[in-house]
């Protein structure tokens, strides 16, 4: 096991650059009464700087979504009873494939049979830059021996919870205590990259772990980990290594959690003002 104490940078933007360099994305999210989780992945990746941002959410869900932010597109995707992401939103999604370089899928999704079956279809598509987060990462837990399955290239990005149920779903034995432990392995075994959220956000992709210094307890807010994955996908569509993405993802995030703390306080600290301080956040790294 390699420790990391580096931070990756970005590249310097060239004078003659169009939104096409800086990644094209779609974010897979939402569902009735998760409009704000979609949004709030959306345009923390615009902050984070993504050229093109895609937000493929339930048709009735679009225009709540699209309303919040007018600098992201849409997607209208099928939807089930409950104004969740249907079956029949596999094919416009497989299609959306083709004009993203990065696809991130969960924030708000909720979970069903449904969203599992749009899940695997994903996890099979050969080098595909994919985030699973939130409501993706329970969905995937209910996916029997999803490793096999992949051909994607894949970053996690659990919380303590949603670890544990990706881990009874893969391993026999107990989770260990020690959350770099954790990570690690569980990097090791899906050969994919790893971040397990919390104080100390712990990165690794089987054989390099990063340990993240940044954040600060108000940032234990509702949609912070939606905010994460925006940035992480923006950051990986810019062509930092799934690794690299993650491993800035989670310093800017926490960064710009720390800017917003120091102006209004830990107690009122929103997901919202998290967003608003990542470009300072980028400025000081």
């Amino acid at each position: 096991m390699q420790v990391i104490d580096t931070i990756p940078k970005l590249k310097p933007r060239a004078v003659d650059a169009h939104k096409g360099d800086f990644g094209k994305v779609c974010i897979i999210a939402g569902s009735t009464g998760m409009s704000g989780a979609a949004a709030l992945a959306g345009r923390s990746a615009l902050r984070a700087g993504a050229g093109l941002v895609r937000v493929a959410t339930p048709k009735s869900v679009l225009p709540i979504v699209a309303s919040i932010e007018p600098c992201f597109t849409t997607i209208a995707l099928p939807e089930d009873s409950l104004g969740r992401i249907s079956a029949k939103a596999i094919n416009p999604i497989l299609e959306a494939l083709t004009e993203n370089d990065v696809m991130a899928f969960g924030p708000g999704v909720g979970i069903s049979g449904a969203l599992r079956s749009v899940l695997e279809a994903l996890l099979e598509q050969d080098q595909l830059r994919l985030i699973i987060d939130a409501d993706g990462l329970n969905n995937l837990a209910g996916i029997k021996d999803w490793p096999v399955k992949l051909k994607a290239n894949l970053i996690l990005t659990p919380h303590p919870g949603e670890m544990k149920r990706l881990w009874s779903g893969l391993f026999r034995e107990q989770l260990p205590p020690d959350r770099q432990q954790q990570a690690l392995q569980l990097a090791q075994q899906t050969k994919t990259v790893v971040a397990l959220k919390g104080t100390g956000t712990v990165v690794s992709d089987g054989e390099k772990v990063y340990i993240n210094k940044t954040g600060n307890p108000g940032m234990a807010t509702a949609g912070s980990g939606d905010v994460l994955t925006g940035v992480i996908t923006a950051l990986a569509g810019q062509g930092l290594s799934d690794f690299d993405a993650a491993v800035l993802g989670v310093y800017i995030h926490g960064l710009a959690g720390d800017i917003a703390a120091e102006k209004i306080g830990q107690v009122s600290l929103m997901t919202t003002d998290i967003i608003q301080a990542l470009s300072d956040a980028f400025t000081k790294n």
